[in-house]
């Protein structure tokens, strides 16, 4: 282990790594032992008892955040010119089809979510080898690809987001920001827990949920009781 800095001993002064703490207390002490200039992001990740390499335990699904993510998301609305002006009101940062299509092409990815309709779809295959290895292919499990483009976008915009578990069976996302109030980070928190919660795989057998830690985009850990999310 390298040299600790200044602050991260200050930080392991105050979290007791063999203790597992409250909800409450997990997200306090992220805010307390967080020292970055920018308005970091407050993440959560969750181990699972499941095999993702099996299909049947798969686990993926989208939550709508109660107090949104606190992070500017830019949408990219690919649709028809009938629903052009609804996108755009519902706060799509680009809108448009066949152009940015070619942007795309020519490796164009200033954006988060990709938001399109099913008759879209097959225009984008070809893009699969832009998109794919960054997160950004529209997909309906994830709500990404719908006849009504302006729900879709306004629903990303206000803080709804899509997870799935990693090869090592864990699931990672943001949930917020440290300049959140501990209160709107254990709502966000309980609500994506919740929703985690109804996902359960039949096949998965034994203990659903392992561990689950809270921390920020430069601080340590903070490991939580599972019985504090119900609290």
């Amino acid at each position: 282990m390298g040299k600790l800095t200044k602050n991260q001993k200050l930080a392991l002064e105050k979290v007791d790594t063999n203790k597992a703490y409250t909800l409450k207390e997990a997200a306090g002490l992220v805010k307390e032992i967080t020292n970055t200039k920018f308005d970091a992001s407050v993440d959560i990740d969750v181990r699972l008892g499941v095999d993702p390499r099996k299909a049947n335990q798969m686990v993926r699904g989208v939550v709508s955040l109660p107090n949104g993510t606190g992070k500017q998301i830019r949408v990219l609305a690919l649709c028809t010119p009938d629903q052009e002006a609804a996108a755009k009101e519902a706060g799509a940062d680009y809108v448009g089809l066949d152009e940015y299509i070619e942007k795309i092409k020519g490796g164009w990815t200033d954006i988060d979510v990709i938001i399109t309709m099913p008759a879209i779809m097959g225009k984008l295959g070809a893009l699969g080898r832009v998109l794919g290895p960054r997160g950004l292919m529209p997909n309906p499990k994830s709500g990404t690809v719908t006849q009504d483009v302006a729900k879709a976008v306004k629903e990303v915009k206000q803080g709804k987001i899509d997870f799935k578990v990693d090869k090592f069976g864990i699931v990672h996302t943001s949930i917020g920001k440290v300049s959140f109030t501990e209160d709107k980070i254990v709502e966000n928190a309980k609500e994506f827990m919740s929703t985690l919660m109804k996902l359960k795989p039949t096949a998965a057998k034994g203990t659903y949920v392992k561990s689950i830690y809270l921390s920020s985009t430069m601080s340590m850990g903070v490991k939580i009781d599972p019985k504090s999310i119900d609290e």
